[in-house]
């Protein structure tokens, strides 16, 4: 199964000690980069949060926000001296560095981070919970790039379905469109009063043979979308291998439209690169 790599994901779970919440989001990106924004009191879970991101996406760019609300009934404020004391040490040493320094505010002191906690919550308990959260905020995060996923493979689908279609329609054209050129050759001739020599018609003849084949253009485009369809029907983190395929598609257009000899044929490799770049775009947003 092909996956994107945008979606967006929110889990939350209330307990006794709180609420916690995670948001997940993650857009495209050429190799997997997360972003964390946790509380101070769950720094602990990055590394694990981070290891649970590696096995569980190959690319993305992933934002990954941990909220949490402590439960407020029942609970008092308590202040963890030691922290405080320390605090307060070093703001009376830097004071006297300074000719007339402010007195310290205890409001500020109680607005230092850990110096003010309320009832003790077993740390380790609560990291459980949220690691826990976070798998399931993971699981739903994985489910809504599967399913864009499906939705941009059926896009590329169906303008794999009408490359080939501009290829059939153009290699049936071509035996008609040099039979124009060579009655246009003949009426060079007829207009300029010319003797035929048919010598000569037969060598302007296959010069314009040579220069408008496209058969093996029409071949390679034919043999990359058959490899684009194995690759999707494949699955998994595919999003490279689409990317240098849709390169290879572009390349095989331009060499079509530089042998382009006919309005139809120019048209034709145009209508190609408009759905090249139309599918091109969205693999960009393939895991």
């Amino acid at each position: 199964m092909v996956h994107s790599m945008t979606a967006f994901a929110r889990c939350e779970r209330a307990g006794a000690y709180g609420t916690l919440s995670w948001e997940l989001r993650s857009v495209n990106h050429r190799y997997l980069e997360p972003h964390l924004r946790l509380p101070d009191n769950f720094r602990d879970l990055e590394g694990p949060v981070r290891e649970a991101l590696r096995q569980g996406l190959s690319r993305g760019k992933v934002e990954c926000t941990l909220r949490f609300t402590e439960a407020g009934s029942g609970r008092t404020l308590q202040i963890d001296r030691a922290r405080a004391a320390q605090l307060v040490a070093v703001a009376e040493e830097v004071a006297g560095l300074i000719r007339q320094p402010a007195p310290i505010n205890p409001l500020e002191v109680l607005a230092w981070p850990g110096v003010l906690v309320g009832d003790a919550t077993d740390p380790q308990a609560l990291n459980v919970a949220a690691l826990e959260l976070f798998g399931e905020a993971l699981a739903q995060l994985r489910e809504g790039r599967a399913r864009e996923g499906q939705d941009l493979a059926r896009l590329l689908e169906d303008r794999l379905q009408a490359i080939l279609l501009e290829v059939a329609t153009l290699r049936e054209q071509i035996p008609q469109m040099l039979g124009l050129q060579r009655q246009k050759i003949l009426d060079r001739f007829s207009e300029l009063k010319l003797e035929l020599d048919s010598q000569r018609l037969e060598q302007e003849l296959v010069l314009l043979a040579q220069k408008s084949d496209v058969a093996e253009e029409l071949d390679r485009l034919s043999t990359h979308v058959a490899e684009v369809r194995r690759v999707l029907k494949a699955g998994g983190a595919v999003g490279r291998r689409l990317d240098f395929l849709m390169q290879e598609l572009n390349r095989e257009a331009n060499t079509l439209g530089s042998k382009a000899f006919d309005p139809r044929s120019t048209q034709a490799a145009v209508n190609l690169k408009v759905l090249i770049e139309q599918m091109r775009e969205q693999v960009q947003n393939i895991e």
